[in-house]
């Protein structure tokens, strides 16, 4: 038998009209799947890892090309006279209790808040509750600074309370007319201007509280880190804002 009858006749016409078609029959044949199986599996797969590669390094590129993310800002130093930081705290006393009064509002000075001017970066008021017998100071603080409160308003530590205790003399906050801006202008016309002019960089606090012997809201305007260790301090209405006396 001649090799041309083992051809299929589809081939042999091929092979007459294309030259070389029986090597790529052959070739094709070669790489025939086997009968059964077919090749739309294997083609579905194949592109599926391709598109799971090519999005791999496409993440790969763009979370190189990602700048680094800046640290966010500090945020700056917040200053307050004594009446605004009062009135921070106050709303978060009344959960307190219902019948807390303040007794004391008072200035700290720090690193970024000296107290000139009436402001201070940090502000504490004390309330008293009668029917609870006690006393908690609240804390408005506006700095970052070391040893600071946390920002924001903040509580103390409970204590016991005695009314009979005159440097704890309750007041009602409607006498709190006059913030410390204002005493701190005043406190300036008598003998505060000179203390700065000698020492610019001198620190200064502010104490308001009740004068049982006078019956009168009192800031007292302190030009120096304590009342101790003070330059000068001048008394100051705190309902009308008028000189009272220079108390050192």
């Amino acid at each position: 038998m001649k090799m041309r009858d083992f051809v299929r006749p589809e081939t042999a016409r091929l092979a007459a009209v294309i030259p070389g078609v029986n090597r790529r029959v052959d070739e094709d044949s070669a790489l025939r799947m086997p009968s059964g199986i077919s090749r739309a599996p294997f083609t579905t797969i194949f592109a599926g890892l391709l598109v799971v590669i090519l999005a791999l390094l496409a993440g790969c590129d763009s979370d190189s090309s990602k700048p680094p993310e800046a640290k966010p800002e500090p945020k700056p130093t917040e200053l307050l006279t004594g009446r605004a930081a009062f009135y921070k705290v106050f709303v978060a006393a009344r959960s307190y209790a219902d019948d807390i009064k303040p007794f004391r509002v008072e200035s700290t000075p720090s690193a970024d808040g000296n107290g000139q001017d009436g402001k201070a970066a940090i502000w504490t008021t004390s309330f008293a509750s009668a029917s609870r017998h006690s006393a908690k100071p609240y804390i408005w603080s506006g700095t970052n600074a070391p040893n600071a409160p946390p920002r924001g308003v903040s509580h103390g530590t409970e204590d016991s309370y005695n009314p009979s205790n005159a440097s704890t003399q309750v007041f009602d906050q409607a006498f709190l007319k006059v913030d410390t801006d204002q005493a701190f202008a005043e406190a300036q016309k008598h003998g505060g201007d000179k203390v700065l002019e000698k020492d610019p960089t001198t620190s200064m606090l502010y104490i308001c509280d009740w004068n049982h012997n006078t019956n009168e809201l009192v800031w007292h305007v302190i030009y120096g880190p304590s009342r101790e260790t003070a330059k000068l301090t001048v008394a100051i209405n705190a309902s009308s804002g008028t000189f009272i006396r220079v108390e050192k």
